[in-house]
């Protein structure tokens, strides 16, 4: 009888301790948004966009100004980002798996990969959903039909598409929960109906929401409201689209209205917010300056995202973090926030952020890794990238310390860069720095070994050097 009693005392002492374990692991809402540009908010710099609820948040939190994505656009930066592996463990290397662009031009064959996150990989949802939380994506998922399998409870708007379902107004067909949205609908503010939705409903349980906008991804659609306010603004140096800048109050709105709801449940204090994009901007409509290059690019306007974290109680308001970090980091930094185990025997490229959140002095230097042996052709700006005809050929960069390294694989050519001095990348100094060169090269050769990295070297069969020099020639004079 003693025994029987003894156990069940230490079931409840066990219990206990598990809701105490639960009552101090915060909420997490992480807000990600799609092509986002590192200065299109106010805490970066725009001179021009208006988001005061992101700044507030900004300020209550830590802003990490070397933050990265794992890719230049959309689906391999997601795909990086849910897995917590850089793109040569997953495979998704580029939207779809074809070539992008014309086949004559591009002397090699593309690595098509893979477009569909495969289900074996467990993400950091999964984790934290078996962690004992309610689990939400609300918005753009991209990465295979049904993001429900990835370790999510609740579904909206998610598909393997990755643009606005028919754009910002309805009708959006094949579009969970959107089928009978209201004629005069904006999606961005449907979504922050949902994200509100879902908060309600679970208050008292410990939840993640993954509230991944479509903003403010093409096609450029604002509210008619906002945007013949910004078109009566004057504009400013570095920004001055008023499509744009409308769609980004829009988000900003709707992030005001979901700070204001956990304010009015009491769950402020309870909730970490975490708030990056997936790429560079979109280069047509706004601008990274200094940085070089847009969304689809390896130099820094690509890649290089905003990024803050708020967590109370364990990040101090108002810092800064210079520290070079990627979106590979976030999966073991959620799951340690959350309390949530990493997955048995799979690989974790990242490192988690909890030192340098809680100021920590417990992190040492390490390299930063992006691959891209694939395609992306170029849209009508051309001044951001290597060549008018490709924002991005194949290609393997590598970040140590102030030093960033581009390799090509056509050509073979090296690009070596100190971003302390040239965060603008316009100065290449490969030979200036030989020795770094070859050591910054070396690491990035041994790494893609260890990652299993594919290199293109297959010629393309259709590749017509005479048309592609001409084309260059072409898109230059214009």
């Amino acid at each position: 009888m003693m025994r029987y009693l003894l156990a069940f005392v230490g079931f409840l002492v066990v219990s206990l301790a598990s809701l105490l374990h639960a009552a101090d692991r915060p909420n997490v809402l992480f807000i990600y948004l799609d092509d986002f540009g590192w200065r299109d908010c106010g805490f970066m710099g725009t001179d021009f966009y208006e988001t005061p609820n992101l700044d507030a948040l900004a300020a209550s939190g830590m802003v990490f100004t070397n933050a990265y994505s794992c890719a230049a656009n959309c689906a391999p930066a997601r795909a990086c980002l849910l897995s917590g592996q850089y793109t040569p463990r997953h495979e998704v290397y580029n939207v779809g798996t074809g070539r992008r662009g014309k086949a004559k031009y591009g002397s090699l064959k593309h690595i098509p990969g893979v477009d569909v996150l495969s289900p074996d990989i467990r993400t950091w949802a999964a984790q934290i959903h078996d962690a004992g939380y309610r689990t939400a994506t609300i918005g753009k998922w991209h990465l295979s039909d049904d993001p429900i399998p990835y370790g999510f409870d609740f579904n909206f708007a998610g598909t393997h598409g990755g643009s606005p379902p028919k754009g910002y107004f309805p009708p959006h067909p094949k579009a969970p929960g959107l089928e009978d949205a209201p004629e005069d609908e904006y999606l961005t503010d449907r979504l922050t109906d949902e994200a509100i939705g879902f908060i309600d409903r679970n208050q008292d349980a410990n939840w993640l929401l993954y509230l991944t906008h479509f903003a403010v991804h093409t096609p450029l659609q604002g509210q008619p409201d906002l945007v013949a306010k910004y078109e009566a603004k004057p504009k400013g140096d570095l920004h001055d689209h008023a499509v744009m800048a409308a769609m980004i109050e829009s988000v900003d709105r709707g992030i005001g209205r979901i700070v204001r709801q956990l304010d009015s449940l009491g769950l402020r204090e309870k909730t970490a917010i975490v708030f990056t994009s997936d790429n560079g901007g979109y280069g047509p409509a706004t601008s990274m300056a200094p940085l070089q290059g847009y969304k689809g690019t390896y130099f820094e306007g690509g890649i290089r995202e905003p990024f803050f974290v708020v967590w109370p109680g364990n990040v101090k308001p108002g810092t800064k973090c210079e520290t070079p970090v990627i979106q590979v980091d976030l999966y073991p930094t959620l799951c340690e926030m959350t309390g949530a185990s990493l997955p048995t025997g799979q690989v974790q490229d990242g490192r988690s952020l909890v030192p340098l959140l809680v100021g920590s002095d417990a992190w040492k230097e390490r390299a930063i890794f992006w691959h891209f042996p694939a395609y992306l052709d170029s849209y009508s700006r051309i001044d951001g990238q290597r060549d008018p005809i490709y924002r991005s050929r194949p290609c393997s960069i590598i970040r140590r310390g102030d030093w960033k390294l581009h390799e090509y694989f056509e050509d073979g050519k090296l690009l070596l860069f100190n971003l302390k001095d040239d965060i603008g990348e316009s100065n290449d100094v490969s030979i200036a720095n030989a020795d770094v060169t070859k050591a910054m090269h070396d690491e990035l050769l041994a790494w893609r070994e260890a990652t299993g990295a594919p290199v293109p070297i297959e010629p393309n069969p259709k590749y017509d050097a005479a048309a592609e020099s001409r084309a260059m020639k072409g898109k230059k004079k214009k």
